[in-house]
């Protein structure tokens, strides 16, 4: 399996991380860099472990959620096609995911 991470989720991960540094320090940040690292490794060994999401939106169709671990709130949504795991998004579980989804 190979990984590929959108730009997108780059901007999520950089905006949580720079949102957690400055509410609970740089180290809280590094650490959730290293979980979302951390879950990215899971799902390359376990591309399909993820929850099947369901949404109204057909183009939204395949794409699984796997949390970030430690920082359940932020769930890390993908795709699994051939030998591809892509990460889409990085997003925190309050955001409007199905209109930011709905997006790309």
């Amino acid at each position: 399996m190979k990984l590929a991470v959108k730009p997108a989720a780059r901007d999520d991960m950089l905006l949580q991380l720079s949102y957690l540094a400055e509410h609970g320090g740089e180290e809280l940040g590094l650490r959730f860099l290293q979980a979302a690292e951390q879950s990215f490794v899971r799902l390359l060994e376990y591309p399909n472990s993820g929850t099947p999401k369901a949404f109204g939106n057909s183009r939204l169709a395949g794409i699984r959620s796997w949390p970030v671990p430690g920082f359940e709130d932020i769930r890390a949504y993908y795709t699994v096609e051939n030998e591809l795991v892509t990460i889409l998004r990085v997003l925190h579980g309050r955001r409007d995911i199905v209109a930011i989804l709905g997006e790309n």
